[in-house]
């Protein structure tokens, strides 16, 4: 293993929480006198910001609207998504690896740091990492690099030491923009060909891979 630092998304990356992603968009739809969507419209919206979320899902590009969604969808959040979380059974294997070997790791991601915490405290891993930077961590959130290289500052290791694995082109592009290498796991719902790219070091079917 050439880097000193791996930073993860979450979503579809490390774990998968679907159900409670679902709930709170819906909830938060409905409260907002609009039409509840399925569940696959809501999975293709998994990695982006909640504002993001909502003019995907609506095509509205009210911002007022989108600041309201992102209030609704968090209230219901708090509710039931540490709960109906999951982390996909490579992940807590693999953390502890890197961890024996010296590695720094990290988690970069639109979801909230301390929803995070909550998912990794279910499985006994909130010190399993090093660093966390959620959403209310960043003025700007991926494709905007500010989240990653916020990350490698805190963790104090240099670029071209550092490898984010995501699932997403959204991902991707934040790995390019932020200059460090991105590995790409396709157990969300981009295809292969999308997560290919300049900094692209490596694809492969699941998250677990990457410490064999």
């Amino acid at each position: 293993m050439k880097y000193r630092a791996i930073l993860f998304d979450f979503d579809y990356t490390l774990g998968d929480s679907t159900k409670g992603i679902v709930l709170s968009a819906n909830a938060a739809l409905q409260r907002m006198g609009l039409e509840a969507q399925s569940e696959e419209a809501i999975r293709r919206t998994v990695g982006l910001s909640l504002r993001d979320t909502y003019r995907a899902l609506t095509g509205d590009e009210n911002p007022q609207a989108a600041d309201s969604f992102t209030a609704f969808f968090r209230e219901k959040a708090d509710q039931v998504m540490a709960e109906s979380a999951v982390l996909y059974p490579s992940v807590p294997p693999l953390l502890k690896a890197l961890r024996a070997q010296g590695i720094r790791t990290g988690i970069v991601t639109t979801k909230f740091r301390y929803r995070i915490l909550q998912i990794l405290g279910k499985y006994g891993l909130t010190d399993s990492v090093d660093c966390i930077i959620g959403a209310e961590d960043v003025k700007e959130e991926k494709p905007d690099p500010e989240g990653l290289l916020l990350a490698i500052e805190r963790l104090g290791v240099r670029k071209e030491e550092t490898l984010y694995v995501g699932d997403s082109a959204v991902d991707a592009a934040a790995a390019e923009r932020a200059g460090v290498a991105f590995a790409g796991v396709l157990t969300g719902t981009t295809p292969e060909e999308a997560l290919r790219g300049r900094t692209c070091v490596w694809i492969g079917k699941e998250v677990g891979e990457i410490g064999k």
